[in-house]
C-alpha cells in the first residue's frame, strides 16, 4: 500500500484508536509501583502516542503531498541523479516513458481533456538526467492546431517535493485547462518537475563548482529538450518559469539571469537568496561572486536590470517573505517589470498556493506568445 493511499491512513487511524482503548482498559492493571508496572505504563503511552503521531502525519502528508512514496520518505532514490557520461551527437533528450489521462471530465480523450506525458530529460551540457511530467493541452491534439506552436512554462515544486505534487496536490494542469476554457489564458504546455535533479542534494538551481550544473540544466538543456520533442518555440517570449517556495526562488532567479531564454518568471512564496544549510552543502566553492549572484536583492542593486517580467506572491499574515518581497519590488528598475499577489492571510502551504495559481497562470499567459 502506498504512502498516500486511503487504506494506509485508515489502518493507522484504526491502530491508534485500538491502542488508545487498550491503554484505558489495561491502565488499572498497570497501576502498581513495581518496575514492571511502570515500564508497562510508559510503554503503552509511548506506543499510543507514536500511533497517533503516525496517523496525524499520514493525514497531513495525504493532504499536502510532502512525500509521494515510502522511498521518497526514507530518502531512497530510484535511478535518478547526475549522469556522468553521455554519448555524443544524436539521441533524444526527452524520452517518453508513459502517458496518463487528465483528471477532468472527458480526460480520457486527449483532444478533449489534454494529456500528461511522463518523460526523462537528458541534459547534454549539464550531464544531468531527471524525470518530468509534460502537460499538453487539448488543442495540441486537435487537427486545426496541428501546425501551431504553443507557449511553454517550466513549473517546479519546493524542496524536497515530488513532481506528482504539482498534478495531484496543486493541480497545475487542471487549472491551466480550466483557465483556457474560461478564456482567461491561452493553451500552454507545462513541464512539471522537482528542483531536486541531483537528489538528495538541494542545489538551489545554481551551477555548483565541481558539482551538479543545475542552472545550466534548467536554463538551457531542459528548454532545448522540450523544444526538440514538442511544438514549442525557441524564443524567450515562448517560455515562462514558475514555482512555489524553492521552485519560486528558482523561477525568479532563472528569469532574471536568463532573460534571453525566459520572458517571465512567477515565484509563489519565493525567497530571494540561496539557502545555506546541510541539505545544500557548499554551493559556491568559496567564491563570493557566485554567492552574490545567487542573492537576487543584491543583483537588483548591482547588476544591469534584465528585460523580463516577474510575479511575486506573499501574504500579510502567515508568510515570512512579506518584507523581502516588498523590498524586492521597491528595488526593481526598468526594463524589468514586476507584479505581485498579496493575500490577507495564508501560510507556506498548498492551500495558499492553490489560491494563487489561477491568477498566476492568467498573468503568465499574457506574457507569453506561441
Amino acid at each position: 500500500m502506498g504512502l498516500t493511499s486511503t487504506k494506509v491512513l485508515a489502518l493507522a487511524v484504526v491502530i491508534a484508536v485500538l491502542l488508545f482503548a487498550a491503554t484505558v482498559w489495561l491502565w488499572p492493571r498497570l497501576s502498581g509501583r513495581n518496575w514492571r508496572a511502570v515500564l508497562g505504563r510508559v510503554g503503552m503511552l509511548l506506543v499510543t502516542q507514536l500511533a497517533l503521531f503516525a496517523a496525524v502525519g499520514l493525514a497531513a502528508n495525504k493532504s499536502f503531498l510532502f512525500y509521494g512514496s515510502w522511498a521518497d520518505l526514507f530518502g531512497q532514490e530510484e535511478g535518478m541523479g547526475v549522469v556522468v557520461d553521455h554519448a555524443q551527437g544524436g539521441g533524444k533528450q526527452a524520452q517518453l516513458i508513459g502517458t496518463r489521462a487528465m483528471d477532468v471530465p472527458g480526460g480520457n480523450k486527449p483532444s478533449v481533456g489534454g494529456q500528461i506525458q511522463e518523460v526523462r530529460i537528458e541534459g547534454r551540457e549539464s550531464k544531468i538526467a531527471s524525470p518530468a511530467f509534460v502537460y499538453l493541452p487539448p488543442e495540441y491534439f486537435q487537427p486545426k492546431y496541428a501546425k501551431k506552436n504553443f507557449p511553454a512554462t517550466v513549473v517546479l515544486t519546493g524542496y524536497p517535493g515530488t513532481a506528482m505534487n504539482l498534478i495531484k496536490g496543486l493541480r497545475y494542469p487542471q487549472t491551466a485547462l480550466m483557465q483556457a476554457r474560461a478564456g482567461k489564458a491561452q493553451p500552454m504546455i507545462m513541464v512539471m518537475m522537482r528542483p531536486t535533479v541531483a537528489p538528495p542534494r538541494d542545489t538551489e538551481c545554481v551551477d555548483i563548482p565541481n558539482g551538479p550544473q543545475t542552472e545550466t540544466f534548467f536554463a538551457k538543456d531542459l528548454r532545448q529538450a522540450i523544444s526538440d520533442a514538442y511544438r514549442v518555440g525557441t524564443k524567450p517570449e515562448n517560455w515562462g518559469f514558475m514555482g512555489n517556495s524553492t521552485g519560486g526562488y528558482c523561477a525568479v532567479k532563472i528569469a532574471m539571469q536568463h532573460p534571453d531564454k525566459f520572458a517571465a518568471g512567477a515565484g509563489l512564496s519565493a525567497y530571494y537568496k540561496a539557502a545555506d544549510d546541510p541539505t545544500t552543502g557548499d554551493l559556491f566553492g568559496g567564491d563570493p561572486k557566485l554567492k552574490q549572484r545567487a542573492d537576487l536583492l543584491w543583483s537588483l542593486d548591482n547588476l544591469p536590470a534584465p528585460r523580463t517580467s516577474l510575479l511575486l506572491t506573499t501574504s500579510k499574515k502567515g508568510e515570512d517573505n512579506l518584507k523581502p518581497t516588498l523590498k524586492f519590488i521597491e528595488k526593481v528598475k526598468p526594463p524589468t517589470r514586476v507584479s505581485s499577489i498579496t493575500l490577507n492571510s495564508g501560510g507556506h502551504n498548498f492551500n495558499t498556493w492553490k489560491r494563487e495559481i489561477p491568477a498566476a497562470v492568467e498573468w503568465l499567459s499574457k506574457k507569453l506568445t506561441a
